[in-house]
């Protein structure tokens, strides 16, 4: 395993980073700490978690995961461990979240690392994340921005103020980003140096063979201003395993959950999930091997989230990591991404 600086902060992430969504929906207890104990073990550092999950997000479930993670985290050394969870951003129509947060104003924001603490059993955050941008933004699946869905919101400055108190009081070690643009993470940066502020070491955002949006321009802001990717649906809600090619039908999220992930419901999913699968099992890979593999080593990512069902599945993702991708599977790769291009953003 590698270990990679995290943006400008003293972190020293594993180079893949274990997510744990799935946990207290998918997975039981025993199943959810029998995966924390083997990534640990395998070189993992690095957990990360959110108030909102498990996902997909229900009032019976919320807040689980952390509970699940924080039972784990109750019997480890906290130093070796990064753990990093997020704020649930408001106006998704999650009513179960602190009443529905009707902004990431200083209010919710405390209410909400109050709350991910006493789960987690921990007195501090390593990361701590606003899950998706207050402000109007397409999300989610969503590809275009749209000027007339407008609405009034906390002022960035004003969101990081609330970080900055949380930092002060050493609840917060470093703050991030995830599902953000690249006009958010500049201004974020902007004002984090012109008002001493806390200055953002990360952004998480889905980034895999079928969803390199990332490299448009926010590439450029990871390299310029050392900004982290925490790369997430590396495999596309298991798309790229390549196990619904042959059974639509197939157990995973997309079957239990229909409907949920409109990102890979576009039309050019299928046929590009086909081609780099045959491209995999003409080079000896898996499927899975090929598309973590190449998102591994991608050199703005500094750390790849994966999740699992599985003890096995979480086996084959770690194991991917031994296998880099030759030059001529790379070219392979490029050849195919300017044929499908991102199909799934």
């Amino acid at each position: 395993m590698d270990y990679r600086r995290l943006g400008t902060s003293d972190l020293n992430v594993s180079a893949v980073c274990l997510g744990t969504m799935t946990y207290g929906q998918q997975n039981t207890a025993a199943e959810a700490h029998a995966q924390l104990d083997f990534a640990f073990e395998c070189g993992v550092n690095f957990i990360d978690t959110a108030e909102m999950y498990p996902v997909p997000p229900r009032a019976e479930t919320v807040t689980r995961t952390e509970a699940l993670v924080g039972d784990w985290l109750r019997r480890m050394p906290r130093d070796r461990v990064i753990l990093a969870t997020k704020v649930a951003g408001p106006r998704r129509h999650m009513t179960w979240i602190r009443g529905g947060p009707k902004a990431l104003d200083r209010t919710n924001i405390r209410a909400a690392i109050e709350g991910s603490l006493a789960r987690l059993r921990t007195d501090y955050i390593d990361l701590y994340q606003l899950h998706w941008p207050e402000r109007n933004v397409p999300m989610f699946g969503q590809y275009q921005f749209d000027p007339a869905r407008e609405t009034e919101v906390v002022p960035i400055r004003e969101q990081l103020e609330a970080l900055a108190e949380l930092v002060r009081e050493g609840k917060v070690r470093h703050v991030g980003l995830s599902n953000e643009h690249p006009w958010g993470v500049m201004e974020f940066l902007r004002l984090a140096g012109e008002h001493g502020l806390p200055r953002v070491v990360a952004i998480q955002n889905p980034y895999s063979l079928i969803n390199r949006v990332f490299e448009f321009g926010l590439a450029e802001i990871a390299y310029r201003e050392q900004v982290g990717l925490l790369a997430y649906s590396p495999l596309a809600f298991g798309h790229l395993s390549g196990k619904y090619l042959a059974d639509a039908a197939a157990p995973g999220r997309v079957t239990l959950f229909p409907g949920f992930a409109q990102r890979y419901e576009k039309p050019n999913v299928r046929p590009a999930v086909a081609a780099y699968a045959e491209l995999a099992g003409r080079h000896g890979f898996t499927p899975t091997q090929l598309a973590l593999s190449f998102v591994y080593r991608r050199w703005f990512v500094t750390s790849t989230i994966i999740g699992a069902t599985s003890l096995a599945q979480l086996k084959e993702d770690l194991g991917a990591w031994e296998r880099p991708l030759p030059d001529e599977v790379l070219a392979e790769i490029e050849a195919l991404h300017l044929r499908y291009m991102n199909p799934a953003p």
